[in-house]
């Protein structure tokens, strides 16, 4: 139980950063500054945008995918723990709408 929410608050930390770090080096490219590129050690500057634009697209779909994947599991963890807690207490589970 506590592990599962554990990962998916990982998840969520893990997301947050990597949406605040796409965040800012979309404003530092439209603001044009070339530092941006520099401060990555130039890991930027030799890339093709098109190709950097793709991969941070497919990224953000895996992100998506994750994110439901992990709405999922919880939803079905609390259907669990609801079964668990209903046959423990000798009461019949409640019904799924």
């Amino acid at each position: 139980m506590i592990r599962d929410t554990a990962v998916e608050s990982a998840l969520e930390l893990a997301a947050k950063r990597l949406e605040r770090a796409v965040a800012l080096l979309e404003q530092r490219m439209a603001q044009g500054q070339p530092a941006a590129g520099a401060e990555a050690g130039g890991l930027f500057a030799a890339q093709d945008p098109a190709r950097l634009a793709a991969e941070l697209d497919q990224s953000r779909a895996r992100e998506r995918e994750l994110e439901a994947a992990g709405a999922e599991a919880s939803a079905a963890l609390g259907r669990a723990i609801l079964e668990i807690r209903s046959a423990l207490d000798g009461a019949a589970p409640p019904a799924e709408h």
